[in-house]
């Protein structure tokens, strides 16, 4: 919604010396969104001047018609005399008043006018048009002012050039904030000024009580309301012998242009003026187009419309129309028909005003993709009280400014609608800030919104009509504290109960995230979203479990509809995208939910009331109906995993630091993890390990599959991992580690077992048999050659023994090693190499 300043001063008394910033500043504070503020007119310099034009000498010889004027404008030019000015248009004649910019005056856009010899003959100024001046889009002609302007007055004040233009961003709940009327009365309460209300205009006799009953004598035209969910209330007024030559008037236009809206016709302009200034769409229909009585109803199957920009749609059985004898004439608060416009032969006109459903008028707007200034508005609320004043209004400024006859009476087509009343404690507004407003401040403040209120400890309060959205003691409790000033509001920091804070399940997704992190991971968040093509690019079998997604109702894209089951598609995207940026050294993590669908969950989740809290057996059923969510950690990494440099050869990613990132995982965790071969996608068949838990599977690692990396535009040999942290088990509290403060003893071991036997096998033996006194264990050495045989590798650990309360001695961590390696014999067929 475009504002502009001067308009807001009609019906705001704001002091002189308040700017468009300053008000700005005034509405952000009271929760309004103003974006910018447009100092309109602000280069223009005079002098700028009323002139009448006295002699126009027609030059010929040129290939475009061209004048050269002489045009009083008065002692502007410190002589009196006529300024001799050249000028190429054609639609004003000697005796009109017209705008001179006279030399040494700037136009908008920095645009400096001096005398210039020109087409033969000295030019003295310029005469400017409309879109010269930036008041107007009409580049064709020159502004001509009414006759009666006084010669030689300053035109940067008599047409309002300079004026602060407010753009604010309107949000759906303050339908209000779309009108002049609504802002300037945020304006006055946010100055403590009066505030004059454009709406209250004196009715006629007989209609001030607006009810569903025609005027005593009237001869309005006859209508009535076929729906009343559709429209609770339609009025009609008519005028007759409107002049459809007369011109709007050169104020209305400016504020037009001003407020985004391009001047069409004076009874276009009226309506539309009149909208922005009240928030009340109108609408003006030829009287002598139209052909019975109107009805206001919903659309009948197979019923068409040509709207008036030139479309002929198929209307729904949802949309509201207004229609006479001949059928539909209108899209109710959207755009009206193209077989009843006004043109320029209008003559007899029936102005409509109404207040039509917001919802049904939104789903009929976007069922269309028609989009107006008038639906728009409706979508959010007009005020239901509005459409007699407003109407009012339309006919007496079509009769002032053209020559139209008002015809006695109006027709008022009325639905009833009880009165929304809230009841609310008079604190509730403190105990929502937190601020001791007291009921005095809570009183005044929901008054200046214009309600009513009445009680004492508790409250009833009757929102204005203009005010739709107000319909809960939460709603009256924000107008209160967003009128009494948000930066009141004291920032303190919440104070957590006894014993309150983050579960163990978050204390390890937050100790899990700094061990990656501290791993050299960083941490990617990718939408929840995949794709069909997503599951594809991973090689996922048929009948894989992770190809069963739930398909979003309203999804954000619709190349992505899905709901992700797997962490690894988000995270693939990020690591391309980067690898496509010549970042190819890439090591990213995740922490986040899957959705994974339950086998026996109803189709549809169940639709909850909203005026009350769901019963226990609602929110079971609703539960029934979520899919499975489990927290899931994946990593994916590529490239160098340690750089190479003037220090020497780095070392590239590999399958193997994917599996120690579980290991990092399992570790917060307080579990230790086992490592067996595995074939599942999308890792490479001779490259995928399972991560277990004990006897629990809880994630896989290793190098992604070639067809995956190819699939996905990833760097050769990329790997990955991904786990389900609640496989775990229950974490356990981090414990610091005892440390012992007597020495080591290192025991080296080389086992020969068969090629098939995994390292993590015979790791496991040689820890289960050293017992207690084992501290750590490491591989160190593979080695496959002649002297271990064909079919035969050679593991080398390195076994670290420490007792917590002595020295060991030889021979005590001789027998554990020995102890050790007869379990890794027994076990793993484990042979000690040499013997």
């Amino acid at each position: 919604m475009r504002a502009p300043l001067s308009w807001l001063r009609e019906y705001a008394e704001l002091p002189a010396g308040v700017t468009g910033r300053a008000l700005a500043a005034e509405l952000i504070a009271a929760g309004l969104e103003v974006e910018t503020v447009e100092q309109a007119g602000a280069d223009i310099t005079g002098p700028l001047v009323v002139g009448e034009v006295l002699a126009i000498e027609e030059l010929t010889g040129f290939k475009k018609p061209i004048r050269h004027c002489r045009v009083d404008v008065g002692d502007a030019n410190g002589t009196g005399a006529p300024q001799s000015i050249v000028c190429g248009a054609t639609n004003f004649a000697v005796g009109d008043r017209v705008v001179v910019i006279l030399p040494g005056g700037v136009l908008p856009g920095g645009f400096e006018i001096g005398a210039r010899k020109t087409y033969g003959r000295m030019s003295e100024g310029m005469i400017c048009s409309a879109s010269e001046l930036g008041v107007g889009d009409d580049h064709g002609g020159i502004l001509v002012l009414p006759p009666g302007t006084p010669v030689g007055a300053d035109a940067i004040e008599l047409l309002g050039l300079r004026d602060d233009v407010l753009d604010i961003a309107v949000t759906p709940d303050r339908g209000y904030a779309l009108s002049i009327r609504g802002l300037a009365r945020e304006a006055a309460t946010a100055y403590g000024v009066p505030f004059k209300d454009p709406a209250d205009v004196e009715l006629p006799e007989g209609t001030a009580s607006g009810r569903a009953r025609p005027v005593e004598g009237g001869e309005a035209y006859p209508a009535s309301i076929g729906d009343p969910t559709a429209c609770d209330r339609f009025v009609l007024r008519e005028v007759r012998g409107f002049d459809p030559d007369a011109k709007t008037p050169i104020w209305m236009q400016v504020r037009l242009h001003r407020a985004g809206m391009r001047p069409v016709s004076l009874a276009v302009d009226i309506t539309n003026y009149l909208m922005l200034e009240l928030g009340q769409p109108l609408h003006a229909f030829d009287r002598g187009k139209l052909t019975g009585p109107i009805v206001v109803r919903r659309a009948a199957p197979g019923e068409k419309l040509e709207t008036l920009d030139h479309v002929k749609r198929t209307l729904d059985p949802e949309d509201i129309l207004i229609t006479d004898e001949s059928g539909p004439i209108s899209m109710a608060g959207t755009m009206g028909g193209l077989a009843t416009e006004i043109d320029e032969r209008s003559a007899d006109m029936v102005v409509e005003a109404a207040h039509f459903d917001a919802m049904g008028t939104a789903r009929m707007s976007r069922r269309h993709r028609l989009h107006s200034e008038a639906s728009h508005r409706f979508e959010r609320g007009v005020d239901r009280e509005l459409p007699l004043y407003a109407s009012y209004r339309a006919v007496r400024m079509l009769a002032e400014l053209g020559g139209a006859e008002i015809v006695p009476g109006v027709t008022h087509a009325e639905a009833p609608a009880p009165p929304v009343t809230v009841t609310m404690p008079a604190g509730h507004p403190d105990k929502v800030a937190g601020v001791a407003y007291g009921r005095d401040a809570v009183v005044r403040r929901l008054e200046q919104v214009g309600c009513a209120v009445t009680g004492e400890d508790v409250l009833t309060v009757t929102p204005p009509s203009w005010r739709p959205d107000l319909t809960d003691p939460n709603d009256l409790a924000e107008e209160v504290i967003r009128l009494e000033g948000y930066e009141d509001i004291p920032a303190r920091a919440p104070r957590p109960s006894a014993g309150k804070g983050l579960t163990t399940g978050q204390r390890l997704r937050r100790r899990v995230g700094r061990a990656l992190a501290g791993a050299g991971y960083v941490e990617a968040l990718a939408f929840p979203f995949l794709a069909e093509k997503d599951l594809d690019g991973l090689q996922l079998p048929a009948d894989d479990a992770r190809r069963r997604a739930l398909r979003l109702a309203n999804p954000m894209s619709e190349q992505e509809p899905l709901l992700r089951t797997t962490l690894l598609p988000g995270l693939l995207k990020v690591l391309a995208l980067n690898a496509g940026r010549g970042f190819g050294d890439v090591a990213l993590f995740e922490l986040g939910v899957v959705f994974r669908p339950r086998p026996d969950a109803p189709e549809r989740a169940p639709r909850l009331a909203v005026d009350r809290g769901p019963t226990s057996e609602e929110i079971a059923s609703l539960e029934e109906a979520l899919p499975d969510q489990p927290h899931r950690v994946a990593v994916v990494l590529s490239g160098e995993r340690e750089p190479s440099g003037w220090w020497g050869e780095g070392r590239p990613a590999l399958w193997a630091d994917a599996i120690e990132a579980g290991r990092t995982v399992a570790r917060e965790a307080g579990v230790e993890l086992t490592v067996k071969a595995d074939q599942h996608a999308p890792w490479h068949p001779g490259r995928c390990a399972a991560l277990y838990a004990g006897d629990t599977l809880v994630g896989h690692a290793g190098e992604l599959h070639p067809r995956v990396t190819k699939a996905y535009g990833l760097p050769a040999r990329t790997c990955a991992m991904e786990l389900e942290l609640r496989r775990l088990g229950e974490p356990v509290s981090v414990r610091a580690p005892h440390v012992s403060s007597y020495p080591v003893a290192t025991q080296d071991v080389a086992l020969v077992v068969d090629s098939a036997v995994p390292a993590a096998e015979v790791e496991s033996a040689l820890r289960d048999g050293a017992g207690d006194l084992l501290e750590a264990i490491r591989l160190f050495d593979v080695y496959t050659g002649e002297q271990v045989g064909e079919g035969r590798k050679s593991l080398a650990y390195s076994l670290r023994f420490r007792a917590p309360d002595r020295t060991l001695t030889a021979e005590e961590a001789s027998q554990a090693r020995d102890a050790a390696v007869a379990a890794a014999s027994d076990r793993a067929g484990a042979v000690l190499r040499g013997v």
